[in-house]
């Protein structure tokens, strides 16, 4: 189903202030809040109301929401990751209404918003990858080559060679930890130290493995295929979910992060979803109009001149710009026209434009 837009779930338009998206889920929260409004959908409501306000009160998420829609939240951000660096304290502070009694209802466990998640997991990786702006244009597939740490595959991430396992410390007896106790003039002094024998693991490897040596872990290089969408925009961050780090003693992986960079293009420039060139035209076809072909992303395209264009006018080739990445329909380009002068003119040519000035002349028109 299409997600609404988050401005019209809040009732307002995207000039809103942070006071304005706050006052308004304030209100709207308090109409749709679980404890209070029993009936049917109020609870896929209040999810609603607070994702658009986790979203649009964080300025790097409502920058990539303004620029990219859904699509650009969904690439980077979990579910979870919105609400988690969201702070709903001061909002609910004195309504009597527990928010961590609302986020075990949505996650299945409780902790506040700014929790991070206690499941050990890998580390995310950074892959920073530069595109062209056809490539942005079209979009494309690509394959990267990215270096990790994962689990070894001959032990799974046991350490011990296959049909073995590993056998409990004798020394700390699985804890990782000895507690050492001294008496000392001013009484019993206890110290709790990392076990020397197994070096805090509680486990040791009589029969490491021979692949990872008794590590648990190998280093790979991994080829992952991810796929550009059209439209996307320099510093694009895309999310690919279980590709990163998976050390030894992880429950999960870590994520992939790719982040995009945009060539310099040698004739457009890109603003947003719009883009930008020159283009040189004589004085002739710029007094009398023209109808010229020009470049453009998606190959040549007719550009009307109109008659008395002047130096510096910007003209529109609506739809000729950048697809927009939610995937309703494209910028537009706009061309600066350049009209040049020529340096060197016949004797009939000079003859010509002499006659033209005076015609003007005549005619009254003026130039300032």
């Amino acid at each position: 189903m299409e997600k609404k837009d988050y401005y019209d779930i809040l009732g307002l338009d995207h000039s809103a202030t942070k006071d304005d998206i706050k006052k308004a889920y304030r209100k709207l929260a308090l109409k749709y809040h679980p404890d209070k409004n029993k009936e049917k959908g109020a609870e896929e409501k209040f999810k609603e109301i607070s994702e658009a306000y986790a979203v649009l009160y964080d300025d790097e998420k409502r920058k990539m929401y303004d620029q990219h829609g859904h699509a650009g939240i969904d690439q980077q951000y979990t579910k979870e990751d919105i609400f988690r660096t969201t702070d709903f304290g001061d909002i609910f502070r004195g309504t009597g209404f527990d928010f961590n009694d609302i986020f075990e209802q949505f996650f299945g466990r409780r902790g506040g918003f700014n929790e991070r998640p206690r499941a050990q997991r890998g580390s995310d990786i950074r892959y920073d990858i530069e595109i062209s702006l056809d490539d942005a244009y079209r979009g494309m597939n690509t394959e990267l080559e990215v270096p990790r740490t994962e689990l070894c595959e001959t032990c799974q991430g046991t350490g011990s060679r296959p049909g073995t396992s590993p056998k409990q410390c004798p020394t700390c007896r699985g804890s990782g930890q000895m507690q050492v106790s001294r008496r000392t003039a001013f009484g019993m002094f206890t110290q709790i130290t990392t076990c020397s024998k197994c070096r805090g693991q509680g486990m040791i490897i009589e029969d490491p493995c021979p692949t990872c040596r008794g590590r648990g872990t190998q280093q790979k290089t991994r080829k992952i295929e991810v796929q550009i969408p059209k439209g996307i925009d320099d510093g694009a961050h895309l999310r690919l979910a279980g590709q990163g780090e998976h050390p030894n003693g992880a429950t999960q992986s870590g994520d992939l992060y790719v982040v995009v960079h945009m060539k310099q293009h040698p004739i457009f420039e890109r603003r947003g979803v719009d883009l930008y060139r020159k283009l040189n035209i004589s004085f002739p076809q710029a007094a009398l109009g023209a109808s010229l072909s020009v470049d453009t992303l998606r190959g040549k395209e007719k550009l009307k001149i109109p008659e008395g264009t002047e130096n510096g006018t910007l003209v529109k080739l609506k739809g000729s710009g950048m697809p927009k990445i939610q995937g309703l329909g494209y910028g537009d380009l706009y061309v600066l026209i350049q009209v040049t002068t020529p340096k060197k003119l016949s004797k009939r040519a000079k003859l010509l434009l002499e006659e033209v000035e005076r015609e003007l002349e005549d005619s009254g028109e003026t130039y300032k």
